[in-house]
């Protein structure tokens, strides 16, 4: 006699293992550094790259979201995680097999011994004595299925259905490390390109400190020392520009392979110098606002739903399983007759399989489940205390760079009009040519330290926003709560 408990769920056709629900995540009210407050809209996020007002990196992110190999790769997992979801839906229904055969035997002359009474010469018929040969003929059907009295083709189902939501989620986080990798190889292509220009700009400047040099040399004004000291500068910023170059053209490769395409393919489109792209303004929001947005966040709640799933799916086997089986089969040792109502066989049965022992292996299972369980819960916890680092250093790194680049911009105002100062003065002839290179140069060396804050406070942004959980398209049509996302 089953169990109370294991009879209640018998005829209740009860799911066993615990029901999932959305665990309570703890988040601050707001972030402790400076940007905080009402957030960018969705539908700002979803293509966040358009704030740069750039048509080229709108055009190379639009390719890399379409055609990147790891986009790719993610979108065949989703395929794979629904294959998975229809094949654990299948042990739910009936399954039906047929089998066919056709077969000649002879049976050996000294394997049986005639019956009793017999001869040899048929009085008990040909058909079965030692020599005899025949044939056999059959066509049948196995049909059976497995109750699903406790859930666990249920729980198995709910499982795949969660990890086919994390695919998707992994998907979209996908596109977003997409996005945000091509933004940022765009950005540190264009800042190296204005790096180069600035550093040609040196090279043109130290070429006229060398002929004024040189100038001064044939005068006998200054020895052959000065002019030596100025090629050797020359020659140190002329050294400067061909790292800067093989830096762009990697970055070019990279956003080759990013698009999907192979590293060459943009060297012509990307190769002519274009301005670095300012980065626009980002209100942070609110961090509750990560656990809907952050695709990293919400896949790895769908895995923790899985991992809950699965501890009714091995709970399920500590209760009886239930199957009903039917074999109709028709056998004939003549073709002719195969048909006919007389070749008729059949089999039904009922079968109860309960597991009394095994060794504790079914527990065993159930412990080692839940243990599982218990790390996607702590991966979850993990996945959102990354997420608010992330924004947080990000939101202090666009600080100092703001503060950075106010303070580059100051002394690039004061030489600016040093320089201008030393011009004017020279037309007027109270100071000489080299005091004016000498302000330009600090002027173009000040320019080369502004363009790479600039370009790290356009990576920051960048990061900001990937940590955000911005870039993926689907973001725009976001309506649902926090749990929902297939």
């Amino acid at each position: 006699m089953l169990p109370v408990a294991a009879a209640s769920l018998l005829l209740a056709g009860c799911t066993v293992g615990p029901d999932y629900e959305p665990p309570l995540a703890s988040v601050p009210p707001a972030y402790a550094e400076e940007g905080s407050g009402p957030g960018a809209s969705d539908a700002d996020l979803a293509s966040w790259w358009r704030g740069f007002g750039d048509p080229e990196l709108d055009k190379l992110v639009n390719q890399a979201i379409a055609q990147n190999l790891d986009v790719q790769t993610a979108a065949a997992r989703i395929r794979e995680a629904r294959a998975l979801e229809r094949a654990s839906g299948a042990a739910a229904l009936p399954r039906l097999d047929a089998q066919s055969s056709a077969s000649r035997q002879r049976i050996s002359e000294h394997a049986i011994p005639v019956p009793p009474g017999g001869d040899g010469t048929g009085n008990f018929g040909s058909f079965g004595l030692p020599g005899s040969e025949f044939n056999t003929f059959r066509i049948g059907f196995d049909a059976s299925w497995e109750v699903d009295l406790f859930g666990k083709t249920r729980r198995s189902v709910e499982a795949a259905r969660a990890r086919t939501g994390a695919a998707i989620w992994n998907r979209r986080d996908a596109q977003v490390m997409a996005a945000a990798e091509v933004a940022e190889s765009y950005v540190a292509l264009r800042t190296l390109q204005m790096r180069i220009v600035t550093a040609e700009a040196e090279v043109a400047l130290q070429q006229r400190f060398v002929r004024l040099a040189d100038a001064r040399v044939r005068g006998g004004l200054v020895t052959g020392e000065s002019l030596a000291q100025q090629e050797s500068q020359l020659k140190t910023a002329q050294a400067a520009i061909p790292p800067l170059k093989a830096q762009a053209n990697a970055q070019i490769h990279a956003l080759g392979v990013l698009t999907g395409q192979p590293p060459e393919a943009l060297v012509a489109q990307l190769s002519p110098t274009a301005a670095l792209p300012f980065a626009p303004a980002v209100p942070s929001g609110l961090p509750s606002d990560l656990l809907r947005r952050r695709p990293d966040i919400r896949a790895a709640e769908q895995n923790l739903h899985a991992a809950t799933a699965d501890i009714g799916v091995v709970t399920a086997d500590l209760y009886p399983r239930f199957a009903l089986t039917a074999a109709p089969t028709l056998i004939s040792t003549a073709l002719a007759s195969l048909l006919e109502w007389g070749s008729r066989s059949y089999s039904a049965s009922a079968s109860l399989d309960w597991p009394i022992f095994n060794g504790g292996k079914t527990r065993a299972n159930i412990e080692r489940t839940k243990a599982v369980q218990q790390q996607a819960l702590i991966a979850y916890r993990k996945t959102i205390l990354t997420a608010l680092k992330d924004v947080e250093d990000a939101l202090g790194n666009i600080n100092n760079d703001r503060r950075q680049i106010a303070s580059l911009e100051q002394a690039h105002t004061a030489l600016a009009r040093a320089e201008q100062i030393a011009r004017e003065r020279f037309n007027g002839g109270l100071v000489t040519y080299s005091d004016v290179l000498q302000a330009q140069a600090s002027r173009i060396s000040l320019e080369s330290q502004l363009t790479q804050a600039r370009g790290q406070q356009a990576r920051d942004t960048i990061a900001l926003f990937k940590a955000l959980g911005g870039g993926w398209p689907e973001l725009a049509q976001e309506k649902t709560t926090k749990g929902a996302g297939q």
